[in-house]
C-alpha cells in the first residue's frame, strides 16, 4: 500500500483504504469519464472481460490495475474483489460517473465503526436530460426506500469483511447484484447523499418503456425463482456479452 501509482494515490491507512473495482467488457467509450472521476483514490482494479478495444491498455495507463476474468458482471466482480488489496470495496460499473461530493460521502461513511456490518449506494441518474429520465430517476429512488433494492448502477461499498460474511457475488451474468443487495438487507443498506451517473445509452437505445419494463420483468422472474442465465440470454438475446456494456 506504500506505492505511487500513476494517476491514483495511497490517502490513508489500511482501516479506511478503499478499493474500486470496476467490471469492464469493450468500455472505451465510458470508461475515461469514470476513471477521470476516481482519480486520488486509493486502488483502481479494473476487471477486463477479454476486451479488443484498447480497455486493457487505457486502464493501465491511467493507474489502474488490471485483472482479467471470465466475461460475465458476476464472474469478474468475484475476481476484482479477490484481487483487491485494501479494507473497503466500491463495486462501480465501468459507464457510471460518481458526481461531486460522492467520496467525502463514501469517507464520512467508511469513518463510522458501525458501517463496518452495512453497505452503502449512491443516488441514481442517468446522463439524459429529457422527462422520460427524470421519471426513472423517480421510480428508481422509490424502489430503493421501499424495498432497499439498488442495482449496481447506483454502486456499492462495504467493507471486505461485510462482503466476506455475506458470501460475496454468485457467478453469475445477471441479477448478481440484486442478489447481493438482497442478502444485504434493507435494514442495513445506506443511500450516501451523493449521485453516480449512469449512462443513458440502453435506455435511448431500446426506449425507455420497453427497457423499463423489462428490467421490471426480469427482477420478477428472479424473484420467483427463474435462473440468472436463463435471464441473461432472455434479456439480452445478442448475447451474455453486451450486459457488460
Amino acid at each position: 500500500m506504500g506505492e505511487m501509482q500513476r494517476g491514483f494515490q495511497v490517502l490513508r491507512g489500511p482501516d479506511m483504504s478503499l478499493s474500486v473495482v470496476i467490471p469492464a467488457f469493450e468500455a472505451m467509450s465510458t470508461l475515461p469519464a469514470t476513471l477521470t472521476a476516481l482519480a486520488g483514490v486509493d486502488e483502481v482494479v479494473v476487471v477486463d472481460g477479454d476486451s479488443t478495444d484498447g480497455t486493457r491498455a487505457f486502464a493501465t495507463n491511467h493507474g489502474a490495475r488490471v485483472v482479467e476474468a471470465k466475461r460475465g458482471r458476476g464472474p469478474q466482480l468475484i475476481a476484482g474483489a479477490a484481487a483487491a488489496r485494501c479494507a473497503w470495496l466500491l463495486f462501480l460499473h465501468a459507464d457510471t460517473v460518481p458526481e461531486a461530493g460522492w467520496r467525502a460521502a463514501v469517507e464520512r461513511f467508511i469513518a463510522d465503526p458501525v458501517n463496518l456490518a452495512r453497505a452503502a449506494t449512491f443516488r441514481f441518474a442517468v446522463d439524459d436530460a429529457s422527462r422520460a429520465a427524470r421519471r426513472l430517476e423517480a421510480l428508481v429512488a422509490l424502489r430503493v426506500r421501499i424495498f432497499g433494492l439498488a442495482y449496481g448502477d447506483q454502486g456499492l461499498l462495504m467493507h471486505r469483511d461485510f462482503y466476506a460474511a455475506l458470501g460475496g457475488f454468485r457467478p453469475w451474468p445477471l441479477m448478481e447484484d440484486v442478489d447481493l443487495v438482497r442478502r444485504v438487507g434493507r435494514s442495513r443498506l445506506t443511500v450516501l447523499p451523493a449521485t453516480t451517473r449512469t449512462s443513458a445509452a440502453r435506455w435511448r437505445r431500446e426506449g425507455w418503456t420497453r427497457r423499463s419494463l423489462r428490467n421490471v420483468a426480469c427482477l420478477t422472474l428472479f424473484a420467483l425463482g427463474a435462473s440468472p442465465r436463463a435471464l441473461a440470454r432472455w434479456y439480452e438475446p445478442r448475447g451474455a456479452s453486451t450486459l457488460m456494456r
